[in-house]
């Protein structure tokens, strides 16, 4: 596709958390596939996080920047974000979530540039009073404000009480990225004829881990048990969760891994990709596990299903749902050529829908088109 902007531009990518997870990585592949396209990126983060996409970003060359924020409302911030955008010769801010789309706003319009929004999810942003007004404000200032699912959008229009199409649908796009099974497997001790379900995402409430746990203890109760799970993520709830485990008799077929950087292994390795959340935006571990061609099964929920059709590249069940979500597992676990149909199905749609090239052409127009809001 012809580029569509007109000059390549230096744009200012920003996001509040900086920890792996799944906006960062979305701005990391975005932040490369503008680059590869002649575009200057200066990915910007806090300087007090975990450090994580400041040092990913640096070592995939890229300069990036940092601000400071003392408490919610900090006109110190605002004013430091101002003269690094000035001195950086930004030509347009590119803001993720909450508190970026509001600062990232602000000093835009301070400097006299567009920015875009991008929100990767919806219902933790929107249930305070104050977040709705300010995410209102600043939406609509925008260029454009994007939703990575028509989920996330259809929320955000209808609690900010925006006219309709005021937010646009990109979806998320990732680079394929090949993996090689065999170190995983011998990691985690497989046997002949066991079957792996892996699940990545960090250690939170909303990611599900439990509903998965006890779908699983589900299976091995009533005779189903030639599988493993391995789930790579980080977060405050791996004590309480191997407790479950432990305690539900499967602990030893639990393998809980942490942050992994060898995702594309661990996907080789699976059989069959879990992802029970009870609420999400667009997930990229969905996303990847359709690109390595693994049946799926995971949550009827926001937009995962924009993703996933229920029995064509997986099986989808109602969030929280223990006992649909263990029949759907023991149906993949006992039909190799279910698994095999919906793998192949979602790698084709993986690559004709959620490539990060699409991803890129749609973003490029969005930075060339004129403001719709006033």
């Amino acid at each position: 596709m012809t580029n569509a902007v007109a000059r390549p531009l230096r744009i200012a990518m920003m996001l509040e958390s900086d920890g792996p997870g799944g906006a960062e990585y979305v701005l990391i592949q975005l932040s490369e596939e503008l680059r590869r396209r002649g575009h200057t990126v200066i990915p910007v983060g806090p300087a007090r996080g975990v450090g994580w996409l400041d040092r990913v970003c640096r070592e995939k060359g890229f300069e990036t920047e940092k601000f400071t924020l003392n408490r919610p409302i900090d006109p110190s911030c605002l004013n430091g974000m101002i003269a690094m955008l000035r001195r950086q010769q930004i030509d347009l801010v590119h803001s993720h979530e909450f508190t970026m789309a509001v600062y990232g706003a602000a000093a835009a319009r301070v400097i006299r540039k567009p920015y875009v929004i991008t929100m990767h999810g919806a219902e933790h942003h929107t249930r305070a009073w104050r977040r709705r007004v300010a995410l209102r404000w600043a939406f609509r200032k925008s260029r454009a404000t994007v939703a990575v699912s028509d989920d996330t959008r259809k929320h955000l229009e209808t609690v900010l009480r925006l006219p309709h199409g005021s937010v646009t649908t990109v979806r998320n796009g990732i680079p394929v990225r090949p993996g090689s099974p065999d170190r995983v497997r011998a990691e985690l001790g497989m046997q002949l004829g066991e079957l792996l379900v892996v699940a990545v995402g960090n250690l939170v409430v909303r990611k599900g881990h439990r509903v998965l746990l006890e779908a699983l203890h589900q299976l091995s109760a009533n005779g189903t048990g030639c599988w493993r799970l391995a789930v790579a993520g980080r977060g405050r709830l791996k004590e309480s969760l191997q407790q479950l485990a432990a305690e539900q008799g499967i602990g030893d077929r639990v393998h809980f891994l942490g942050h992994r950087d060898d995702v594309p292994d661990l996907l080789a390795a699976a059989d069959i990709f879990a992802m029970p959340s009870l609420w999400e935006g667009l997930p990229l571990a969905v996303l990847e596990s359709m690109f390595a061609g693994k049946p799926i099964v995971a949550s009827a929920v926001s937009g995962i299903p924009e993703a996933v059709t229920s029995g064509e590249e997986g099986l989808l069940t109602a969030p929280g749902d223990t006992e649909a979500l263990a029949a759907a597992l023991r149906q993949l676990l006992e039909d190799s050529a279910l698994r095999d149909r919906l793998g192949r199905a979602a790698r084709a749609r993986a690559e004709a829908e959620f490539t990060v090239a699409r991803m890129g052409d749609q973003y490029e127009r969005l930075y060339a088109d004129k403001p719709t809001h006033g």
